[in-house]
């Protein structure tokens, strides 16, 4: 009984580190998809003004530009090969993160080589279809070079056009799904309010306008001489 008890006891534990370690890549490097703003704002260091709303209903949705050679104490100038990052929230949940790497800093490296690094973070890749027919891709066309992830969370490298460049792009499937829905109904909410926001901008303007010639009108009357 002691036996079965602890081989039961082996398993879950074999289990547990298992699950541990499935649940591992929902990142990239010290960022973790699903964190709040306040925390990736505080762990690189970034102002308030650095956070753009990119609406607020029916999800608030919330981008910070980040370029860690610059702005990161652990990182020294011309050592990154990170050139910025982009941390995409939908309230308050890191959902996305773009990564475009440095030109200089990845030059001459290869689709194959710049996959082998990614693998070794994330694990095997899977290749799209056309990998073979990556290097004959139009000119200034970006190309899907691989991807790495499950039904939580994906990891995708790009090959962009131009600027030619590469680019990991790490997403949390479900939170995305709701960033997607949101934006196309603020896009549909923003056009629907579209005529009435344009009569108040222009009766604002109206009366801005009306309020300063009467202020002018006080002050002019008042020194006015035939």
């Amino acid at each position: 009984m002691k036996i079965s008890l602890i081989a039961v006891a082996a398993c879950l534990f074999v289990s547990s580190a298992q699950f541990v370690d499935a649940q591992e890549p929902a990142h990239y490097r010290e960022f973790r998809l699903g964190s709040d703003l306040a925390t990736v704002a505080k762990a690189i260091g970034t102002a308030p003004s650095a956070i753009t709303l990119i609406h607020q209903r029916p999800a608030v949705m919330q981008n910070i530009e980040w370029r860690p050679r610059y702005f990161s104490r652990d990182v020294s100038p011309g050592t990154d090969s990170v050139d910025s990052m982009m941390f995409r929230f939908y309230d308050d949940q890191l959902f996305a993160v773009i990564v475009d790497y440095d030109r200089q800093r990845t030059a001459g490296l290869t689709d194959a080589d710049m996959i082998e690094a990614v693998s070794a973070e994330y694990g095997p890749a899977r290749l799209p279809a056309t990998a073979t027919r990556a290097q004959t891709a139009p000119a200034g066309a970006d190309t899907t070079l691989a991807a790495w992830g499950d039904a939580q969370w994906s990891v995708t490298l790009v090959r962009a056009g131009y600027p030619l460049a590469f680019r990991l792009v790490v997403t949390s499937t479900r939170l995305e799904q709701l960033a997607r829905a949101a934006s196309t109904e603020a896009n549909r909410l923003d056009a629907k309010e579209a005529p009435e926001r344009e009569i108040a901008r222009q009766k604002k303007e109206s009366d801005e306008a009306l309020a300063a010639l009467e202020k002018a009108k006080v002050a002019n009357k008042a020194v006015f001489r035939p």
